[in-house]
């Protein structure tokens, strides 16, 4: 039997937690790099790959466009044209963060409420990209050093935001009808959880 594409959602999401497990591990000082500069790279080669999973995920419903998206992002990895890209298959690609609030309806348990923007907007998505690939190569050494401290400073944020964006958030798949929420985990365990609102006479 096919993998349902939400359970593909969820295992993408997974592999993000545990990206930012590695980030966490690095910042709280389990372990390094043996010095500054690639600990702090480390990190930001991290945060790129949350970020494109973030970018990505929401294809997985179409091989073709998956794979079509994939390939004009690795021919110039630019953030900004990547996220234009995407909107073109899929309008509603980015998650939308939301909190869960308790309902005054009766029979409804909660109500779903957009997130006060404390979490990562696309625009801080192509700004965090671009910054964290500024130190993937080499330095000139003719040029600017970098400022591997004010990486260090700012990454804590980058992290807060993501995280912010990510913990109950609505992604709507393309191809499909409606949209899922996303748990990113719950009190009965540390997985994805996933629940699907869809209109009336929608297929499951």
């Amino acid at each position: 039997m096919a993998q349902p594409d939400i359970d593909k959602y969820c295992y993408l999401m997974e592999e993000l937690k545990l990206r930012m497990s590695v980030i966490d591990f690095l910042l709280q000082g389990g372990g390094h790099a043996l010095y500054q500069p690639p600990t702090v790279e480390s990190v930001c080669l991290q945060i790129r790959k949350i970020l494109e999973l973030i970018a990505f995920s929401s294809l997985t419903a179409n091989k073709d466009i998956y794979s079509a998206a994939y390939e004009s992002f690795a021919s110039h990895w630019h953030a900004g044209r990547l996220l234009r890209d995407l909107a073109k298959v899929n309008p509603d690609f980015y998650p939308k963060p939301v909190v869960e609030i308790p309902s005054k309806l009766p029979g409804v348990v909660s109500e779903l409420k957009n997130r006060e923007p404390d979490y990562l907007t696309k625009d801080d998505f192509v700004a965090v990209y671009d910054q964290c690939g500024g130190i993937m190569h080499a330095a000139n050494p003719y040029g600017q050093e970098i400022d591997y401290a004010t990486y260090q400073r700012q990454i804590p944020t980058w992290r807060s935001k993501i995280m912010y964006l990510l913990n109950t958030h609505q992604v709507q798949l393309v191809n499909e009808p409606g949209f899922y929420l996303i748990h990113m985990k719950e009190d009965r365990d540390d997985r994805v959880h996933y629940y699907r609102f869809a209109p009336p006479g929608s297929q499951p």
